[in-house]
C-alpha cells in the first residue's frame, strides 16, 4: 500500500534524525529543547520569516513566539534582523550554529538522494521529481510556505 510505503520512508528519516540528536545530546553539543528544535525547523523552512509569520505558522500567540525567539537568540541559534523596508519589523535568520545542527538530518537526506539517483533511471527520477513537486505545490495547501 502506497500510504504504508510513504510512512515507512518518512519514519526512517525521522528515526535517523532522532538517533543523531541523541548522539549530540550525549556529547552535550546541543542546548536545544525539543520544542525549540521544532521552532527552529519552522523558522528555517519559512526562510527569514517575521515574528508574526512564525507565530502564525506555529499557531502560537505573538507573546509566546517572542519568548521562544528570545531564548533561541540567547542560545545563539537565531538572530533578529531589522527590515530595511519597515524598521518596526524584524526577520528571523538562523545562525551558522543552527546550520551545523540542521546538517545532522540534511546530510542523511543527501546520502539517500545519492542512492536514489544511483538506483533509478533518469525517467524514473523525473517522474519522482514531478510527483513530489505536485504533492508540495498542490496537495498540501495547509502549509503555506
Amino acid at each position: 500500500m502506497l500510504q504504508d510505503s510513504f510512512s515507512k520512508v518518512y519514519t526512517k528519516f525521522k528515526m535517523h534524525f532522532y538517533q543523531k540528536m541523541f548522539e549530540k545530546l550525549q556529547e552535550r553539543e546541543t542546548s536545544l529543547t525539543t520544542v525549540e528544535t521544532f521552532c527552529m525547523e519552522i523558522i528555517y523552512a519559512l526562510d527569514k520569516p517575521t515574528v508574526a509569520q512564525f507565530a502564525d505558522m506555529a499557531n502560537i500567540s505573538s507573546p509566546n513566539a517572542a519568548y521562544k525567539i528570545n531564548n533561541l537568540v540567547k542560545k545563539g541559534y537565531l538572530k533578529k534582523v531589522q527590515s530595511e523596508e519597515d524598521k518596526r519589523e524584524y526577520h528571523l535568520e538562523v545562525t551558522q550554529k543552527y546550520i551545523d545542527y540542521y546538517n545532522i538530518s540534511n546530510t542523511y537526506l543527501k546520502t539517500v538522494m545519492g542512492r536514489i539517483e544511483d538506483r533509478f533511471s533518469k525517467e524514473e527520477l523525473e517522474t519522482m521529481e514531478r510527483m513530489l513537486n505536485v504533492i508540495s505545490a498542490e496537495l498540501m495547501p495547509e502549509i503555506k510556505y
